[in-house]
């Protein structure tokens, strides 16, 4: 519940942007949220006895070859259907 608690404090943050730029007075909280949820992570990882750098790693090839930029790139269609 915590780790979902952080994120949503770091969508509100983005919520009302424009463009996605954060504005100087909400940079520092953006930081200290991102710290909070990198945390969190940290601590679910360890419990879980999870590399979190090779799953991430792993993941991202994963996304890489369900996702090729050729195909992908500027769409929001699923995987299934490029």
């Amino acid at each position: 519940a915590s780790l979902a608690i952080e994120a949503s404090e770091i969508l509100e943050i983005f919520q009302w942007t424009k463009d996605h730029k954060i504005p100087k007075e909400r940079a520092k909280e953006l930081e200290e949220e991102l710290a909070d949820v990198y945390y969190w992570l940290l601590l679910m990882s360890h419990i879980a006895n999870v590399d979190i750098r090779k799953a991430f790693e792993r993941k991202m090839r994963k996304n890489m070859n369900k996702y090729p930029v050729s195909k992908a790139k500027g769409k929001a269609t699923k995987y299934n259907k490029l």
